[in-house]
């Protein structure tokens, strides 16, 4: 009879192995460090542990199948922070925390394993929250801006595998600098595309994060190409 530890050890290897497809396991900027949303750890602590990125509903995935015509027009209002679309699980609750990162910040988000095989652009939205933010959830309403993407090279690389192999799997991305202050969530995430020739077609994958930007910002509504914030 196996013993416990060593059943539950076998379990959750196995889980991550049909289910894992990577996800978003620490956020750096400067010199604060944050731990993301651990999905075979966070649920089943007691009490749970604070965290910056929103709490995701399923931990098992947070996968969001697309049509690749929708990809391909960059339209998909139905997006959402984490979720499970298989399971019929939409969006995520708010995180408890947030951090502080200052306007024009670099903020690098270090993913764990990603399969080979699920090839596509990473992406990174922001969108401003009204009100408290540990208490607000955009929904699907359309208040996402641009401030960063990757796609295919022209040498044919793709960034949700070989440029994010060669980076040890660190993607980096600018807050734009002239930001207006404010409470925003980071949408950042991977558009899987090894499915996308037939329904139900690409996979999205999200992490969301709660931050407080700061310093002096001039354009509160940027869009909808990538927005640099200036230099």
């Amino acid at each position: 009879m196996l013993k416990p530890l060593l059943f539950t050890a076998i379990i959750s290897a196995v889980v991550t192995t049909v289910y894992g497809h990577g996800y978003v396991q620490e956020i750096v900027s400067g010199s604060a460090k944050y731990t993301g949303y651990l999905p075979y750890q966070d649920p089943y602590m007691n009490p749970a542990p604070q965290r910056i990125a929103l709490l995701k509903t399923c931990p098992l995935s947070s996968d969001i199948f697309l049509t690749f015509t929708q990809v391909i027009a960059n339209f998909y209002p139905s997006v959402q922070c984490n979720g499970w679309s298989q399971g019929g699980v939409v969006g995520s609750a708010p995180a408890p925390i947030f951090a502080t990162f200052a306007a024009g910040s670099s903020v690098s988000l270090n993913w764990t394993t990603w399969p080979d095989s699920h090839v596509g652009p990473v992406i990174t939205y922001m969108a401003r929250a009204p009100s408290d933010i540990t208490k607000w959830n955009p929904g699907s309403s359309a208040v996402w801006f641009k401030v960063a993407e990757s796609g295919k090279t022209s040498d044919g690389r793709w960034a949700a595998t070989d440029l994010l192999y060669a980076s040890n799997h660190i993607y980096t991305f600018r807050i734009p600098p002239r930001l207006q202050p404010g409470q925003y969530i980071i949408r950042h995430e991977i558009i899987a595309l090894h499915s996308a020739y037939s329904y139900p077609g690409a996979q999205v994958y999200p992490s969301c994060i709660q931050v407080q930007v700061t310093d002096k910002g001039a354009y509160p509504i940027p869009g909808p190409a990538v927005w640099t914030g200036g230099n």
